[in-house]
């Protein structure tokens, strides 16, 4: 046991709870910071955020964004402006939700910790990109079955929901790859159990690229689904690298010869 999880053992509850409230404090200012800063520059991102819709404007002119209320344009931009500064802040609260959970992991566990959440933040944003980029195509498909003598009036906030649902829909999609590795690091699960579900993969794949792009579009499903199969294949690879690894170190200090479910004899 290493001397820094001896100190997370030996640590009261009381320490717990005191850091527990250093980290909430510390990540609350970092949104707070965040989001005075976005305020003073909320035009424009709601500019980049009511892009998608404008850009189908000219084919779906009876489409049309609404606010339906006197204090909805508050409400709406405090909304905005929190969503923007939690993913802005993004870092350092993911950096002090690890040194909350740091003091209980090994050094190595630590190192792995820290990997895994530098990895996650730009396979996060890559799908958010994407999820911005197909939104157009989503919103053109839906707007199509408004009828050519009836108006479609879409409230800003109901619209705002459906591009975040999209957003986390898309960044939860593509930190799935990420999640395998995590689970095989865990020894959940095995580099080859991966390899032997590869066309559940590529099935799993083409329905996310399905769902995403509902109006059948084969290129555009295609696009989507290959890079989350590129993902996978990255993930396989490092989960089948560090299986050899795991079981070498296993071959070194002869605890091969036991399976997982059995116990191997105690030395007395």
């Amino acid at each position: 046991m290493s001397a820094a999880t001896q100190n997370a053992s030996a640590m009261p509850i009381s320490e717990h709870l005191n850091d527990l409230r250093k980290r909430i404090v510390r990540s609350s200012l970092a949104i707070l910071i965040a989001a005075v800063s976005v305020w003073n520059f909320y035009p424009y991102f709601f500019e980049i955020i009511r892009r998608p819709f404008d850009l189908i404007h000219d084919k779906h002119p009876n489409a049309i964004l609404a606010l339906p209320g006197v204090t909805s344009g508050f409400s709406m931009q405090l909304r905005v402006t929190l969503a923007v500064a939690v993913v802005i802040s993004s870092p350092m609260w993911l950096y002090q939700m690890w040194r909350f959970i740091a003091p209980g992991l090994h050094a190595h566990e630590r190192r792995w910790a820290y990997v895994f959440t530098a990895v996650a933040v730009p396979l996060f944003a890559s799908g958010v990109a994407l999820a911005y980029f197909v939104m157009p195509q989503m919103l053109d498909v839906l707007f199509q079955f408004t009828p050519d003598d009836v108006s479609n009036v879409t409230s800003v906030e109901s619209y705002i929901s459906f591009l975040l649902q999209i957003v986390v829909f898309f960044g939860v999609g593509f930190l799935l790859p990420l999640l395998l590795v995590m689970l095989n690091f865990a020894g959940i699960l095995t580099g080859q159990r991966i390899r032997t579900s590869w066309r559940w993969i590529i099935l799993g794949s083409f329905m996310f690229g399905a769902i995403a792009t509902p109006n059948g579009d084969p290129v555009g499903m295609t696009v989507i689904a290959v890079p989350m199969i590129a993902l996978t294949c990255v993930a396989m690879g490092i989960a089948l690298a560090n299986d050899k690894r795991r079981l070498k170190k296993q071959e070194n200090q002869g605890t091969n010869q036991w399976s997982d479910d059995e116990a191997s004899p105690l030395d007395a």
